[in-house]
């Protein structure tokens, strides 16, 4: 059995880290700094990872294909499944012409873009990220908002950064729950300590928003409506997180706050309302009864029933009785993990599960059937705009899976825990360093679950021997990770195929988002400072 050694440079873990940061600085340079497209920048970080992994761990080349074959996979199953899945739904919606009739209908509840942006991308993007996650919140919402006017860049950052609140909480609490099972630490108390670091980031998220949007100015004239949302949705995920459980977090906080955002239109709306707005034209109501709304919307409709059915428990066993949990071949068991990443040494699992009908991606999928028998669309027209989404997405599909592929391979050779145990090193400061842990952990794998898996028990093992709660840095690993998603490859593709960003575009997207990550991602670090140091009686 091969196992890592995370310090393979001189026996230097400074120096080692370096070199095994190199496939991060790729993307960074090639994304940031040279400007090419998502797919080349990704499929270059791997190269590198390859690289890194063969001549500085001397992992064997057996593991290394597989490891990569590995990440690929789960790139293209199950987030790939759901980015198709979403975007055709979409699709089908535009090629019938009912999209019109949707932006129609969000006009008469609000026109101002700033306030379609906090009920699609931030209220109704928590929702399906508390349902389904994956990247559906980003792609359905993107799609939207494009659809609605947006220019592709716009609609994509957007969506972006409202994809940072709720994602702690995402697919019916799959990060946490995973957490709890990563570090063997109470499920409820994990849960508490999420949602109290989350919880006054989410206040303020709807508000940044609107700032990134059209600057103070802009949130001064629509703040009532950034300040009922926030505090719903904050409020909701605290009471919930701390009393409930993470399950239905998400849930009950995205419905609530889009209850209230849709109450409070009916009853005020800003003084510049006719600025920055796509107006309905005169007539329209003359040819949209509530009816033909109704059936316009029925896609997504649709969505959301399938998707709770499908996060529903009782469904839940007959349809993961199907699933087929795989060993990766040349991998599964075969690479030993060892302390201080690990409390002892032991074998590192490859499990592929393939839970095709019980995947969010199948929902959508399902979703789509069904949009299309309630729409009347013919099987051909239906095939071709499943072709069409097909060709639309062939580059995403390709940055899915390459950059999956060099985080699962960074993973397996080791060189993730090189960067953890670095991070760890930094002593009193590690509340705030933990955090950031979590976020590099998502910006290298695009998932909060993924990093829970990575970095939970080196969480742990670091606040053991620091004398810090380990339930609060456990939490500040998820709650700093939702701050990397934004930046994640796999979600700026996702995000550029839902919106039909040109490729050129997608460094321009990593660049603008860069900097709000790493400003919200510092914003966590100092509030699990504050419950180290500053007020310890309020730590889970």
């Amino acid at each position: 059995m091969w196992q890592h050694n995370y310090t393979p440079l001189n026996g230097s873990l400074f120096l080692s880290a370096a070199v095994a940061a190199l496939p991060i600085l790729t993307l960074l340079l090639m994304l940031g700094v040279l400007r090419k497209p998502a797919w080349i920048s990704a499929l270059s970080g791997l190269a590198t990872t390859i690289l890194v992994s063969l001549f500085l761990y001397g992992m064997p080349v057996q593991h290394v294909v597989s490891a990569t074959l590995f990440g690929a996979a789960f790139g293209l199953f199950p987030i790939g499944w759901i980015v198709i899945g979403a975007v055709f739904l979409y699709r089908i919606t535009v090629e019938t012409k009912n999209f019109e009739i949707i932006k129609y209908s969000l006009g008469t509840v609000t026109q101002d873009r700033r306030l379609q942006a906090l009920l699609i991308a931030f209220a109704f993007g928590a929702f399906l990220e508390g349902a389904a996650g994956f990247g559906a919140p980003v792609a359905v919402a993107a799609a939207m908002l494009s659809g609605l006017g947006f220019s592709p860049f716009f609609a994509a950052a957007i969506c972006l950064l409202a994809n940072t609140a709720p994602v702690a909480f995402g697919s019916i609490g799959i990060p946490a729950i995973t957490l709890a099972g990563i570090t063997g630490l109470p499920l409820d108390r994990l849960s508490a300590g999420i949602g109290r670091i989350c919880a006054p980031i989410s206040l303020f998220v709807p508000g940044y928003i609107v700032v990134v949007m059209g600057g103070w100015t802009a949130l001064g004239r629509v703040f009532p409506a950034a300040l009922v949302c926030g505090v719903v949705f904050a409020g909701l995920q605290f009471v919930v997180s701390n009393y409930v459980g993470p399950q239905l977090t998400d849930l009950i906080a995205s419905l609530s706050s889009i209850l209230a955002l849709l109450l409070l239109f009916r009853v005020w709306k800003p003084k510049d309302h006719n600025q920055d707005t796509a107006p309905v034209q005169a007539g329209e109501t003359l040819h949209y009864t509530r009816g033909r709304i109704f059936l316009a919307w029925s896609p997504f409709l649709l969505l959301v029933v399938v998707v709770l059915l499908w996060g529903w428990k009782p469904m839940q066993v007959p349809l993961n009785s199907v699933s087929m949990p795989i060993p990766w071949p040349g991998l599964h068991n075969l690479i030993a993990r060892i302390p201080p990443v690990t409390a002892k040494v032991s074998p590192y699992p490859a499990i592929f599960n393939f839970n095709w009908l019980s995947a969010a991606g199948t929902s959508c999928l399902i979703a789509c059937f069904l949009s299309a028998i309630v729409l009347r669309i013919a099987p051909v027209q239906f095939l071709k705009i499943f072709a069409h989404t097909l060709r639309q997405l062939a580059l995403a599909l390709v940055t899915l899976a390459a950059v999956l592929g060099l985080a699962y391979l960074m993973n397996y050779c080791g060189a993730t825990g090189t960067l953890g145990l670095a991070f760890a090193s930094t002593g009193a400061s590690f509340p705030f360093f933990g955090a950031i842990l979590g976020w590099l952990g998502v910006f290298l794998t695009g998932s909060d679950t993924s990093a829970n898996a990575l970095f939970g028990n080196l969480q742990v093992i670091t606040a053991t021997r620091l004398n810090l709660n380990p339930v609060l840095m456990a939490a500040a690993n998820s709650s700093g990770g939702v701050m990397g998603k934004m930046i994640s490859l796999s979600s700026i593709a996702v995000a550029a195929a839902a919106t039909g960003l040109a490729p050129d575009e997608e460094a321009k997207l990593f660049r603008f988002t860069l900097k709000h990550s790493i400003f919200l991602a510092s914003a966590i670090g100092v509030v699990v400072l504050f419950y180290a140091y500053v007020a310890p009686g309020l730590q889970p």
